[in-house]
C-alpha cells in the first residue's frame, strides 16, 4: 500500500492506492495518528485502492472518529462501494 498526504489550511487528503490489508492498515493507522488535532476535514482519495479487507474497514472508523465525522472517500470503485454499503458505512461517511 502507498498512501500520499496533501494538506491545504485543516483539510488533509490521503491517498490511498494497493491494498488496505491487514499488513498495510497499521500504516494507515499510524497515518491518522499524526494528523494534527487542527484537521477539521479529511479526504481519503481511493482513485488506486484495489482492495479493502475488514482490517482496513476498522482504519475508515478510526478516521471517522479522529476528525468527528467529517470524512470523505472520493474515487472508490465500485466494488470498494459495494463494500461500504454492505457494511452500512455508507450512511455515515460521504463517499463521492
Amino acid at each position: 500500500m502507498n498512501i500520499t498526504k496533501s494538506a491545504n489550511g485543516n483539510e488533509v487528503t490521503l491517498k490511498v492506492e494497493g491494498w488496505l490489508d491487514t499488513q498495510a492498515a497499521p500504516e494507515l493507522l499510524a497515518e491518522l495518528e499524526r494528523l494534527d488535532d487542527h484537521v477539521d476535514s479529511l479526504i481519503m482519495d481511493f482513485s488506486g485502492l484495489e482492495y479493502m479487507s475488514s482490517t482496513g474497514l476498522r482504519a475508515l472508523v478510526v478516521a471517522y472518529e479522529k476528525v468527528k465525522g467529517a470524512l470523505v472517500i472520493k474515487n472508490a470503485s465500485m466494488r470498494i462501494r459495494s463494500i461500504l454499503k454492505t457494511t452500512g458505512l455508507d450512511k455515515k461517511i460521504r463517499i463521492e
